[in-house]
């Protein structure tokens, strides 16, 4: 690799791949560093594999109750091993697609461990393997690994402890699963093995699942699986793992224990920040009021300190999702293309791929009340939609959007119901124009759909 590159990305997740294709296809000549499997932890271990078995849920659920619609399934069952197969599946082709995508783009793909050495005339010099190659640009990628916290007794239950990197490889189906964390991974989790048959328990130290998602659309989320048979404690401190149990401690102090025949470790990601030099640039790195470093500080062009490095994706610490990765890794190639970009955060959706779907973008009331804003809430049950009641037996969601008082403007969207996830950008681009409730209503949307309960909501406040 004697070439010098104007870019170099270290990190094949969405942000690293995305910035490469779309550096290639500009004419930049890009080499791509990626250890592992092209994709990172969304295509390989996250977001694709848990949609993929979550959509085998959902059918097993129709399968289950379809004579809601008229329809009859004889005892209609589960082959995990099958669906397994099928998750794998749909990785090697995506993976596959992946890497068509590189060559298309005429980028030189690593794929080996890269550790940054420092600055020299020409550029960043990075080594890996027995070759080095040198850089104008860097793009840091590195992304994020689960949290483990160091739990007594940890270490003794390792196979039964598991993060969504192991969980994802197993081959049979949990009779019981122990969730510690009630936030979005954590509940897919618990969706995907109730739905399957699992007896599923989740332990959360917060007051409400789903950390800083709608209060009430939370709420209402975590009822619908009580009614399936979730257990959830909330409040709870874990103390301890013991064997197959997980020790906490409940909101009254009094030492409680929760057993599965796996247990789930799902407190949360952290950015990646060692093992690939780093520290050899003197990039400076964001800390939170403690002083303790959570990821790679960046501007609004993601830019670090040092001239022409930059960091996208979960290693930044702020956003940990694929899709604002992607976007990141975007702002990132226009601005070393010389084109105006910035990277805005205010309508970054976000989605729970439970069954119901939650999903939301913008800001919360909790939000807007802590910025001091003036706003009004108004909110339709998503029955009030002519798609969604016929597609939807005895299924419940709402429609909730948060308006400025002062000039009506769209502030927030958030909704639980089927299928959320696919309108929740009509929302996005909501709020990203600055749109006003006015503006939102004159839009036309296509009946008959779900995506029609946002203009029924805004026409709903007077």
């Amino acid at each position: 690799m004697e070439q010098i590159f104007d870019l170099a990305v270290i990190g094949g997740g969405p942000a690293g791949y995305v910035a490469a294709e779309r550096a290639g296809a500009q004419g930049l000549s890009v080499v791509l560093f990626e250890s592992r499997s092209l994709g990172g932890v969304c295509l390989n271990e996250g977001c694709i594999p848990t949609k993929t078995l979550l959509y085998s849920a959902k059918v097993f659920s129709y399968a289950k109750n379809a004579s809601h619609y008229g329809v009859y399934c004889e005892n209609p069952a589960v082959n995990y091993q099958e669906i397994a197969a099928r998750k794998n599946k749909v990785v090697r082709k995506l993976v596959a697609g992946v890497k068509a995508a590189m060559k298309a783009g005429g980028v030189t793909v690593v794929p080996q461990s890269a550790v940054i050495r420092g600055r020299g005339p020409e550029g960043i010099t990075i080594d890996a393997g027995e070759e080095s190659c040198t850089a104008r640009n860097l793009l840091i990628c590195t992304g994020s690994e689960a949290v483990v916290p160091p739990f007594p007794g940890l270490a003794e239950a390792a196979g039964t402890v598991v993060t969504n990197r192991e969980i994802l490889a197993l081959e049979s189906l949990p009779e019981s699963l122990v969730v510690i964390g009630g936030g979005v991974i954590g509940m897919e989790f618990a969706a995907l093995y109730n739905a399957l048959g699992s007896k599923v328990t989740v332990i959360e130290m917060m007051p409400k699942i789903l950390g800083p998602l709608d209060d009430e659309i939370s709420a209402m989320l975590q009822k619908t699986y009580e009614k399936r048979g979730v257990e959830f404690h909330l409040s709870c401190k874990v103390t301890a793992i013991d064997g197959n149990a997980v020790v906490y401690l409940d909101p009254d102090g009094n030492e409680q224990r929760s057993s599965g025949e796996k247990i789930l470790m799902s407190v949360g990601r952290r950015a990646v920040l060692q093992g690939y030099g780093l520290e050899n640039l003197g990039v400076e790195l964001a800390k939170n009021p403690a002083g303790r470093p959570y990821g790679i500080k960046v501007d609004e062009h993601m830019r670090t300190n040092i001239p022409g490095v930059y960091a996208a994706g979960d290693v930044t610490g702020f956003s940990m999702l694929a899709h604002t990765a992607s976007r990141e890794g975007e702002v990132a190639v226009n601005y070393i293309l010389g084109k105006p970009d910035t990277m805005r955060y205010n309508a970054i959706p976000g989605v729970v791929y439970t069954n119901p779907e939650v999903a939301g973008a913008g800001l919360t009331e909790a939000e807007a009340k802590a910025r001091g804003i003036d706003f009004r809430v108004v909110k339709l049950p998503m029955g009030y939609s002519g798609r969604f009641v016929a597609e939807n037996e005895r299924g419940e969601g709402l429609c909730k959007i948060i308006v400025g008082n002062a000039h009506h403007e769209v502030l927030g969207v958030h909704m639980m119901g089927n299928p959320c996830s696919e309108i929740i950008q009509s929302a996005c681009i909501a709020i990203e124009q600055e749109m006003t409730l006015e503006q939102l209503r004159e839009v036309v949307f296509p009946h008959p759909t779900v995506s029609e309960i946002i203009k029924e909501t805004a026409f709903s406040i007077h």
